[in-house]
Protein backbone atom coordinates (compact mmCIF):
# COMPACT_ATOMS: atom_id res chain seq x y z
CA UNK A 1 0.00 0.00 0.00
CA UNK A 2 1.47 3.35 -0.98
CA UNK A 3 1.55 6.18 1.58
CA UNK A 4 -0.87 8.35 -0.41
CA UNK A 5 -3.41 5.66 -1.07
CA UNK A 6 -6.83 6.20 0.48
CA UNK A 7 -7.45 3.84 3.40
CA UNK A 8 -10.98 2.46 3.59
CA UNK A 9 -12.12 1.22 7.00
CA UNK A 10 -14.89 -1.25 7.65
CA UNK A 11 -17.72 0.04 9.91
CA UNK A 12 -16.26 -1.66 13.00
CA UNK A 13 -12.79 -0.29 12.30
CA UNK A 14 -13.57 3.43 12.32
CA UNK A 15 -13.03 5.67 15.32
CA UNK A 16 -16.04 7.89 15.98
CA UNK A 17 -15.77 11.12 17.95
CA UNK A 18 -18.84 12.87 16.58
CA UNK A 19 -18.79 16.41 15.22
CA UNK A 20 -16.45 17.81 17.89
CA UNK A 21 -13.59 15.43 18.77
CA UNK A 22 -12.21 17.75 21.44
CA UNK A 23 -15.51 17.65 23.32
CA UNK A 24 -15.12 13.92 24.00
CA UNK A 25 -13.69 13.74 27.51
CA UNK A 26 -14.85 10.44 28.96
CA UNK A 27 -12.95 7.75 30.86
CA UNK A 28 -14.66 4.93 28.97
CA UNK A 29 -13.90 6.26 25.48
CA UNK A 30 -10.61 4.34 25.28
CA UNK A 31 -12.50 1.06 24.77
CA UNK A 32 -13.83 2.20 21.39
CA UNK A 33 -10.58 3.99 20.48
CA UNK A 34 -8.60 0.75 20.41
CA UNK A 35 -10.31 -0.61 17.32
CA UNK A 36 -8.89 -3.66 15.57
CA UNK A 37 -7.12 -1.66 12.86
CA UNK A 38 -5.35 0.48 15.48
CA UNK A 39 -4.44 -2.42 17.74
CA UNK A 40 -2.95 -4.36 14.82
CA UNK A 41 -0.64 -1.41 14.15
CA UNK A 42 0.24 -0.63 17.77
CA UNK A 43 3.45 -2.66 17.77
CA UNK A 44 4.72 -0.62 14.81
CA UNK A 45 4.55 2.38 17.13
CA UNK A 46 6.37 0.65 19.97
CA UNK A 47 8.96 -1.34 17.98
CA UNK A 48 9.59 -4.05 20.58
CA UNK A 49 13.26 -4.57 19.78
CA UNK A 50 14.12 -0.87 20.06
CA UNK A 51 11.96 -0.44 23.14
CA UNK A 52 13.67 -3.35 24.89
CA UNK A 53 17.06 -1.86 24.11
CA UNK A 54 16.08 1.65 25.25
CA UNK A 55 14.60 0.77 28.65
CA UNK A 56 16.94 -2.15 29.27
CA UNK A 57 16.31 -4.04 32.51
CA UNK A 58 14.84 -1.06 34.36
CA UNK A 59 11.57 -2.68 35.47
CA UNK A 60 13.13 -6.11 35.94
CA UNK A 61 15.84 -4.68 38.16
CA UNK A 62 13.43 -2.50 40.18
CA UNK A 63 11.23 -5.51 40.92
CA UNK A 64 14.07 -7.92 41.66
CA UNK A 65 15.85 -5.44 43.91
CA UNK A 66 12.74 -5.38 46.10
CA UNK A 67 12.23 -9.13 46.06
CA UNK A 68 8.98 -9.06 44.08
CA UNK A 69 7.72 -12.08 42.17
CA UNK A 70 3.99 -11.90 41.42
CA UNK A 71 3.14 -9.01 39.10
CA UNK A 72 -0.21 -7.72 37.88
CA UNK A 73 0.11 -5.77 34.63
CA UNK A 74 -3.13 -3.75 34.68
CA UNK A 75 -2.53 -2.07 31.31
CA UNK A 76 -1.07 -4.97 29.38
CA UNK A 77 -1.81 -3.51 25.95
CA UNK A 78 -0.24 -5.74 23.32
CA UNK A 79 1.79 -7.50 26.00
CA UNK A 80 5.27 -6.00 25.76
CA UNK A 81 5.97 -5.67 29.49
CA UNK A 82 3.99 -8.76 30.50
CA UNK A 83 6.07 -10.87 28.15
CA UNK A 84 9.38 -9.25 29.12
CA UNK A 85 8.68 -9.90 32.81
CA UNK A 86 7.39 -13.44 32.26
CA UNK A 87 10.54 -14.32 30.33
CA UNK A 88 12.58 -12.89 33.21
CA UNK A 89 10.94 -15.34 35.62
CA UNK A 90 8.13 -13.29 37.17
CA UNK A 91 4.65 -14.71 37.75
CA UNK A 92 2.63 -12.31 35.60
CA UNK A 93 -1.11 -11.74 35.26
CA UNK A 94 -2.08 -9.49 32.36
CA UNK A 95 -5.19 -7.32 32.54
CA UNK A 96 -6.62 -4.69 30.23
CA UNK A 97 -9.92 -2.94 29.67
CA UNK A 98 -9.69 -3.46 25.91
CA UNK A 99 -10.58 -6.95 24.72
CA UNK A 100 -8.86 -6.19 21.40
CA UNK A 101 -5.60 -5.41 23.18
CA UNK A 102 -5.78 -8.54 25.33
CA UNK A 103 -6.33 -10.76 22.30
CA UNK A 104 -3.30 -9.20 20.62
CA UNK A 105 -1.23 -9.62 23.81
CA UNK A 106 -2.11 -13.30 24.02
CA UNK A 107 -1.10 -13.84 20.38
CA UNK A 108 2.16 -11.94 20.95
CA UNK A 109 2.85 -14.10 23.98
CA UNK A 110 2.52 -17.30 21.98
CA UNK A 111 4.91 -15.92 19.37
CA UNK A 112 7.46 -15.35 22.17
CA UNK A 113 6.90 -18.74 23.79
CA UNK A 114 4.87 -17.34 26.69
CA UNK A 115 1.30 -18.29 27.62
CA UNK A 116 -0.12 -15.16 29.24
CA UNK A 117 -2.74 -15.31 31.98
CA UNK A 118 -5.15 -12.64 30.73
CA UNK A 119 -8.09 -10.97 32.45
CA UNK A 120 -10.49 -8.45 30.93
CA UNK A 121 -10.89 -5.93 33.75
CA UNK A 122 -11.99 -2.38 34.46
CA UNK A 123 -9.56 -0.75 36.89
CA UNK A 124 -12.43 0.84 38.83
CA UNK A 125 -13.74 -2.66 39.65
CA UNK A 126 -10.40 -4.45 39.44
CA UNK A 127 -10.78 -6.73 42.45
CA UNK A 128 -14.10 -8.02 41.17
CA UNK A 129 -12.38 -9.57 38.17
CA UNK A 130 -8.80 -10.11 39.39
CA UNK A 131 -8.41 -12.23 42.50
CA UNK A 132 -5.55 -12.61 44.94
CA UNK A 133 -2.84 -10.27 46.19
CA UNK A 134 0.25 -9.28 44.23
CA UNK A 135 3.78 -8.23 45.08
CA UNK A 136 3.65 -5.53 42.42
CA UNK A 137 1.29 -3.81 40.02
CA UNK A 138 2.51 -2.06 36.88
CA UNK A 139 0.42 0.48 34.99
CA UNK A 140 2.55 1.56 32.05
CA UNK A 141 2.32 3.03 28.56
CA UNK A 142 0.77 6.32 29.68
CA UNK A 143 -2.40 4.31 30.29
CA UNK A 144 -3.54 6.00 33.50
CA UNK A 145 -4.24 9.15 31.49
CA UNK A 146 -7.23 7.44 29.86
CA UNK A 147 -9.17 8.31 33.04
CA UNK A 148 -10.75 11.76 32.69
CA UNK A 149 -12.72 11.90 35.92
CA UNK A 150 -10.88 12.45 39.20
CA UNK A 151 -13.27 10.11 40.99
CA UNK A 152 -12.36 7.38 38.49
CA UNK A 153 -8.65 7.95 39.12
CA UNK A 154 -9.11 7.72 42.87
CA UNK A 155 -11.24 4.58 42.54
CA UNK A 156 -8.64 2.94 40.31
CA UNK A 157 -5.78 3.71 42.71
CA UNK A 158 -7.84 2.39 45.62
CA UNK A 159 -8.37 -0.85 43.70
CA UNK A 160 -4.63 -1.08 42.92
CA UNK A 161 -3.81 -0.50 46.59
CA UNK A 162 -6.24 -3.21 47.70
CA UNK A 163 -4.83 -5.73 45.21
CA UNK A 164 -1.31 -5.38 46.60
CA UNK A 165 0.22 -7.28 49.49
CA UNK A 166 1.10 -5.31 52.60
CA UNK A 167 4.55 -4.54 51.23
CA UNK A 168 3.51 -4.30 47.58
CA UNK A 169 4.59 -1.66 45.10
CA UNK A 170 2.88 0.17 42.25
CA UNK A 171 4.83 1.34 39.21
CA UNK A 172 2.88 3.85 37.15
CA UNK A 173 4.06 6.07 34.32
CA UNK A 174 2.82 9.11 32.41
CA UNK A 175 3.86 11.48 29.69
CA UNK A 176 5.55 14.68 30.75
CA UNK A 177 2.37 16.69 30.35
CA UNK A 178 3.87 19.55 32.38
CA UNK A 179 6.31 20.13 29.54
CA UNK A 180 3.61 19.84 26.88
CA UNK A 181 1.21 22.22 28.66
CA UNK A 182 3.83 24.76 29.67
CA UNK A 183 6.29 24.70 26.77
CA UNK A 184 4.61 22.92 23.86
CA UNK A 185 5.15 19.43 22.50
CA UNK A 186 8.53 17.96 21.70
CA UNK A 187 9.74 14.41 21.90
CA UNK A 188 13.00 12.55 21.51
CA UNK A 189 11.16 9.27 20.77
CA UNK A 190 14.08 7.71 22.57
CA UNK A 191 12.42 5.36 25.02
CA UNK A 192 8.71 4.65 24.71
CA UNK A 193 7.52 4.94 21.13
CA UNK A 194 10.50 3.78 19.16
CA UNK A 195 8.95 3.02 15.77
CA UNK A 196 10.75 5.38 13.40
CA UNK A 197 8.08 5.11 10.68
CA UNK A 198 5.21 6.25 12.91
CA UNK A 199 4.48 9.76 14.15
CA UNK A 200 2.61 10.48 17.39
CA UNK A 201 1.77 14.13 17.93
CA UNK A 202 -0.91 16.12 19.73
CA UNK A 203 -3.50 17.82 17.55
CA UNK A 204 -5.17 19.52 20.51
CA UNK A 205 -3.93 20.29 24.03
CA UNK A 206 -5.60 22.13 26.89
CA UNK A 207 -5.70 21.60 30.66
CA UNK A 208 -8.42 18.96 30.28
CA UNK A 209 -7.51 17.13 27.07
CA UNK A 210 -4.48 15.94 25.11
CA UNK A 211 -5.72 14.52 21.81
CA UNK A 212 -2.93 12.62 20.03
CA UNK A 213 -2.91 11.54 16.41
CA UNK A 214 -0.90 8.53 15.26
CA UNK A 215 0.08 8.37 11.59
CA UNK A 216 1.30 5.07 10.14
CA UNK A 217 3.33 4.26 6.99
CA UNK A 218 0.23 3.13 5.09
CA UNK A 219 -1.28 6.59 5.51
CA UNK A 220 -3.82 5.57 8.14
CA UNK A 221 -4.43 7.84 11.11
CA UNK A 222 -5.79 6.96 14.54
CA UNK A 223 -6.46 9.07 17.62
CA UNK A 224 -6.44 8.81 21.39
CA UNK A 225 -7.98 11.27 23.82
CA UNK A 226 -6.08 11.51 27.11
CA UNK A 227 -6.16 13.65 30.22
CA UNK A 228 -2.92 15.67 30.64
CA UNK A 229 -1.97 14.69 34.19
CA UNK A 230 0.60 16.90 35.83
CA UNK A 231 3.41 15.13 37.66
CA UNK A 232 2.85 16.52 41.15
CA UNK A 233 -0.88 15.94 40.88
CA UNK A 234 -0.24 12.23 40.26
CA UNK A 235 2.18 12.09 43.19
CA UNK A 236 -0.45 13.71 45.43
CA UNK A 237 -3.07 11.17 44.29
CA UNK A 238 -0.72 8.32 45.14
CA UNK A 239 -0.10 9.66 48.63
CA UNK A 240 -3.80 10.22 49.21
CA UNK A 241 -4.49 6.64 48.07
CA UNK A 242 -2.33 5.46 50.98
CA UNK A 243 1.07 4.84 49.41
CA UNK A 244 3.83 5.68 51.88
CA UNK A 245 7.00 6.07 49.86
CA UNK A 246 7.25 7.67 46.43
CA UNK A 247 10.13 7.90 43.99
CA UNK A 248 9.91 9.39 40.51
CA UNK A 249 12.22 8.85 37.53
CA UNK A 250 12.52 10.84 34.32
CA UNK A 251 13.06 8.63 31.27
CA UNK A 252 14.41 5.86 33.56
CA UNK A 253 16.95 8.20 35.14
CA UNK A 254 17.04 9.55 38.66
CA UNK A 255 15.00 12.69 39.16
CA UNK A 256 17.01 15.70 38.07
CA UNK A 257 19.39 13.78 35.80
CA UNK A 258 17.08 14.31 32.81
CA UNK A 259 15.96 17.94 32.64
CA UNK A 260 13.14 17.50 30.13
CA UNK A 261 12.04 13.84 30.02
CA UNK A 262 9.40 12.51 27.67
CA UNK A 263 7.97 10.31 30.45
CA UNK A 264 7.89 10.05 34.22
CA UNK A 265 7.87 6.71 36.06
CA UNK A 266 6.52 6.76 39.63
CA UNK A 267 7.37 4.02 42.11
CA UNK A 268 4.89 3.94 45.00
CA UNK A 269 5.31 1.61 47.99
CA UNK A 270 2.68 0.57 50.53
CA UNK A 271 5.11 -0.24 53.30
CA UNK A 272 5.95 2.33 55.94
CA UNK A 273 9.56 3.27 56.57
CA UNK A 274 10.82 1.15 59.40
Amino acid sequence: MTPNKTVVFQPDERQDYGDDPTAVRESDKYVSEYIRGFVDKWDELIDWKSRAESEGRFFIDVLKARGKHSVLDVAAGTGFHSIQLAKAGFDVTSADGSAEMLAKAFDNGREHGVVLKTVHADWRKLNKDVHGKFDAIICLGNSFTHLFDEHDRRRALAEFYAALKHDGILIIDQRNYDGILDNGFSTKHKYYYCGDQVTAEPVHVDEGLARFEYTFPDGSKHNLNMFPLRKNYVRDLLREAGFQKLHSYGDFMEEGEESDPDFFVHLAEKEYDR
